[in-house]
């Protein structure tokens, strides 16, 4: 009867592992999936009640599940697309004739017992894989959800920019995740066919069987109907390609690339017809002529004719053929980056007789608030005069701000004191102490940026606006004084990742168990009790346990310092917070202080981004705002760090006591913002709502300008054949202070404007391309948020070739006589070297007036360096003195200790022997240039005592004076020069 039936012999069955065996691997995974699932449950809730302290919780709520949606929807797509196919695979295998002795039957009887199981596993692995690929794309997602429109099109598509930006990202996506199912499918269903005899190699006919056959058709056809799919969208993406000129659509692109990208189209339908037809005709030659066919198309029309109108018709004239492409890259990256509204003003660069000279009052103004403070070099001076304490620390590069002080806006450098714990002892670096005691910063350091004292070399001629009074120091509250504020700082850039905080508990003693806080800077109170909003509740045991998961630390449950009026502050850094309640943001990377409304609060600029925006430049944004200050950034929008669209679109700011975030529109036309604002409503405050104290401090954003003086660099010609032609590129300079190759950095300043304004500004300057010793251009926007040219591009066009530039300058001042001879004495053995501040650069009477401060260390008085002298290079001439009117006065030749006393600044002196009558000039022009370069002096150490007194007419007196006297040296010395 067997033969009849022509069963197999029977197999023994192999042997199983034993029973304590397979129980320890079971336990072993079951442990090991209950650890993951158990930390990714901590993790969300933790999220959760994060999300719902800082006022947040709609963004958590809308992140969470619309990654969950994206997850289960393309996951169950795969898997239950895969796990289909493999079923009808099985189904539709042969009953009879299944293939033997060729080595398959061995994995059939090993996979049939647990073929279900099997099938299961793919189909979750692959949904895994695929659902966790799709959460990826949460963002690309919500933007074509809820896309706004741009209201501008593109010049070769006609269609809106939205499409590119907010569309055709997802359609890619989605485009590519088909493909990747059907191939998926396409391999499950091929293995599982040839396991079960669909598919038999060795056959020498019907290799497949027809119900193989079929199946296979389907997915090869569906793969390829895609694949048409693809390569009509594929069509658009010609206007954001990169090409060795520019990016965008190219002459290649339009003329051999979308006729063939066109034809490609048609013939993968006719490619995918075939496929689908097969299930009828039961042959693969027509789909395979088909497939080859299009795989011939896609290396000719795709590949090799693109590469022979490139070489053949576009490089013997490139100049003529990409001319219309390359203006429109022009007008699309000018309008991407904002750079489409630059006031651009020739101007002299060297003073000379024909150059008409610029406001002299205004001109005083801009010298006399010029910061020659170093914010670089005077951190090591803020750090040992004003941290109090060891376990306090500074930014290593402080900000410079503005604040109305008596009655007038002056710069400021400042720094937060914030809590470094590296400072505590090795011996206190406990759990405890570190989380739990001390915990938090303590104050504003403030230093007038365009003031020195002239003889206090032991605090470094510092002259302090908020500090803390001590032995040697002249310390002033000015910003305390002027509007107390909360001091304490929980939230700062270098705040430890977590504190526990609170009210101490009591036994049945009412003995403290534990206090939860830190040490303050005040000696009659040693501790000071958190009670701000901030911060998530810790006190049950259910929240300790899932913080104790979180960070890893058993503390949370087994500290007798972690009670019922226990918070947990965590999320702390100021990028930190604003990127988790808009991770949509790329954020900048100077994050400031400021004092508003009787708090410190940080403040950070947020910027929409994208790579999409049709036709504009793409570039790294690392590679934009790299200088010689950069520190990290934030950006996170975009799966690499390139970008070809950026808007200043918000304004955040994080209190400093209690954490509050608050995200404020700025750029109230962006529609990535508006979109986004759309995604989560409630998120971003109007820009109505921002207080008007708040706004006196709010600043133009130093990426953003970094980011629009890259591209101005090339982008400044509008021209496309002198844009091809490349002779007017030009580039940021070095910075002359630093060894290796990088970026001057911007500085903020009051600047004297092209129309003769005196912004509080942002400024930078331009070399020509491969040029060292000269000067290209200087640039200046506004940033005064309250002024009504805020953000307003100005750029200065030098019409002398030879004006020199940053590097030149900076040798041509340390090569100067006098200022070798003065610097002589830190460069011998011994001493420490001098140390070079921020080479500024300021257009004046229409030249350029250079001011650079230099700081030197004297081992036996200072550890740290102090500002010895400024330099100042005007015209051909150096001066140097150890304050700005003395190195101007050196710089037009005069000397201020000349004999004589002056007499009382802008009164005549009639009557006396040898003095001339009212309104005749007294002495030659270099006595009349010294003396009122001496009546300045003496007018400005008098403003100085009238601030200190806070005699605000007196100071506006004196301040006048001096600027009337300055004013009139620097005419007289203009005409001296003349002569």
């Amino acid at each position: 009867m067997s033969e009849l039936f022509d069963e197999e012999p029977e197999r023994p069955a192999p042997e199983r592992p034993g029973r304590r065996t397979r129980a320890l691997v079971i336990t072993g995974i079951v442990l090991v999936v209950g650890f993951f699932l158990l930390s990714a449950f901590a993790g969300i809730y933790t999220d959760r009640l994060w999300y719902s302290e800082v006022g947040y919780s709609q963004v958590f709520s809308t992140l969470l599940w619309t990654r969950i949606g994206l997850f289960v929807a393309f996951g169950a797509l795969m898997g239950g697309v895969v796990a289909l196919n493999m079923y009808l695979a099985y189904r539709s295998r042969p009953i009879f004739g299944l293939p033997g002795n060729d080595g398959v039957d061995r994995y059939r009887d090993a996979v049939t017992p647990i073929r279900t199981w099997l099938l299961a596993g793919v189909a979750v692995v692959v949904g895994i894989f695929a659902g966790t690929s799709a959460i990826g794309q949460w963002r690309t997602f919500m933007l074509w959800r809820e896309g706004e429109s741009f209201g501008k099109q593109d010049p070769y598509f006609k269609k809106d920019i939205s499409f590119y930006v907010f569309d055709l990202p997802w359609w890619n996506f989605v485009i590519d995740f088909v493909m990747a199912v059907a191939i998926v499918a396409l391999i499950a269903t091929a293995v599982v066919h040839y396991l079960y005899g669909g598919i038999r190699l060795q056959a020498q006919h019907d290799r497949l069987t027809p119900a193989a056959q079929v199946q296979l058709s389907v997915l090869l056809g569906v793969f390829v109907l895609t694949k048409a799919v693809d390569y009509y969208l594929d069509r658009y993406d010609l206007v954001t390609d990169d090409h060795r000129l520019f990016t965008g659509m190219n002459y290649t692109g339009e003329n051999a690339l979308l006729p063939a990208r066109n034809i490609l189209v048609g013939v993968a339908l006719i490619c995918a017809v075939l496929f689908f037809l097969n299930i009828w005709r039961k042959t693969w030659q027509l789909p395979s002529v088909g497939l080859a066919l299009l795989a011939l198309s896609a290396v000719l029309l795709g590949m090799i004719w693109p590469a022979i109108v490139q070489n053949f018709q576009v490089k013997p004239s490139e100049a003529d053929k990409e001319n219309s492409y390359i203006k429109a890259n022009i007008d699309a990256t000018r309008e991407a980056y904002g750079l489409s509204g630059v006031d651009t003003t020739t101007y002299q660069g060297i003073a000379s007789e024909e150059t008409s000279k610029a406001d002299g009052t205004k001109v005083l103004e801009q010298l006399t608030t010029t910061p020659v403070v170093d914010p670089l070099q005077v951190r090591e001076t803020f750090q040992q005069r004003q941290r109090i304490r060891a376990y306090y620390s500074v930014p290593a590069v402080l900000d410079v701000d503005r604040y109305q002080l008596n009655g007038k806006e002056v710069p400021l450098v400042l720094g937060v004191r914030e809590l470094d714990q590296s400072g505590i002892q090795a011996s206190d670096q406990n759990w405890s102490n570190l989380h739990t005691v001390y915990t938090h910063g303590e104050g504003l350091i403030a230093a007038y940026a365009n003031e020195i004292a002239i003889n206090d070399e032991a605090n470094g001629r510092i002259v302090w606006a908020e500090g803390v009074r001590g032995e040697g120091d002249e310390g002033s509250r000015d910003l305390t004084d002027a509007e107390p504020f909360e001091t304490r700082v929980y939230y700062g850039e270098q705040s430890p990742s977590y504190s526990i905080v609170g009210k101490a508990s009591k036994d049945a003693n009412n003995v403290e168990l534990g206090l939860a806080d830190t040490v303050s800077d005040d000696p009659d109170d040693q501790r000071t009790t958190y009670d701000g909003k901030g911060g998530v509740k810790v006190g049950s045991t259910f929240n300790q346990l899932m913080y104790a998961i979180k960070f890893g630390e058993p503390n949370f449950l087994l500290s007798g310092r972690v009670n019922g009026n226990s918070k947990v502050l965590y999320n702390r850094t100021p990028t930190e917070r604003v990127e988790k309640v808009a991770p949509w943001l790329t954020v900048d990377g100077d994050p400031y202080p400021a004092v508003v409304d009787g708090k410190i609060v940080w403040i950070i600029d947020g910027y929409t981004t994208t790579d999409r925006y049709p036709n504009s430049q793409r570039e790294s944004f690392d590679a934009m705002i790299d200088d010689s200050l950069q520190q990290d950034t934030g950006l996170q929008t975009i799966p690499t760090d390139e970008i070809n669209y950026m808007r200043s679109a918000v304004k955040a700011t994080v209190d400093a006591y209690d954490g509050t975030v608050t995200l404020y529109q700025w750029d109230e036309t962006d529609p990535i913002l508006k979109t986004w604002m759309k995604v989560f409503p409630g998120a971003v405050e109007p820009k109505s709502k921002i207080d008007p104290e708040l706004m006196a401090h709010l600043r133009y954003p130093e990426d953003m300008f970094k980011v629009q003086r890259f591209q101005l660099a090339k982008y400044h010609v509008t021209d496309a054949g002198e844009f091809y032609s490349g002779n007017n590129r030009w580039e940021v300079p070095e910075d002359p202070n630093v060894t290796r190759e990088v970026f001057q950095p911007p500085y903020r300043l009051f600047s004297t404007g092209v129309d003769g304004t005196n912004d509080w500004s942002l400024t930078s300057v331009f070399k020509p391309r491969g040029a060292q010793n000269t000067l290209a251009s200087y640039l200046q926007v506004n940033s005064d948020a309250t002024s009504d040219g805020f953000g307003k591009l100005r750029l200065l066009e030098m019409i002398d070739e030879n004006t020199p530039g940053p590097g030149q300058v900076a040798n041509q001042m340390q090569q100067d006589d006098e200022v070798a001879s003065k610097l002589q004495q830190y460069r011998v053995q011994g001493a420490t070297p001098p140390r070079f501040g921020n080479l500024l650069t300021l257009p004046v009477a229409g030249g350029l007036v250079y001011i650079q401060p230099v700081y030197a260390a004297r081992s036996a008085t200072s550890a740290f360096p102090i500002l010895q002298y400024v330099i100042v290079k005007y015209g051909d001439k150096v001066g140097i003195d150890r304050d700005l009117p003395g190195a101007l006065a050196d710089a037009l030749g005069v000397d201020l200790d000349t004999p004589g006393q002056p007499a009382e600044p802008g009164t005549p002196t009639p009557g006396e022997p040898g003095t001339p009558t009212p309104g005749e000039p007294a002495g030659d022009l270099n006595e009349q240039i010294t003396a009122a370069l001496r009546n300045a002096e003496t007018a400005f150490t008098a403003a100085e005592a009238a601030q200190k007194e806070n005699n605000t007419a007196e100071w506006a007196k004196q301040l006048g004076i001096a600027q009337d006297e300055v004013e009139k040296a620097v005419k007289l010395a203009d005409e001296r020069d003349k002569k």
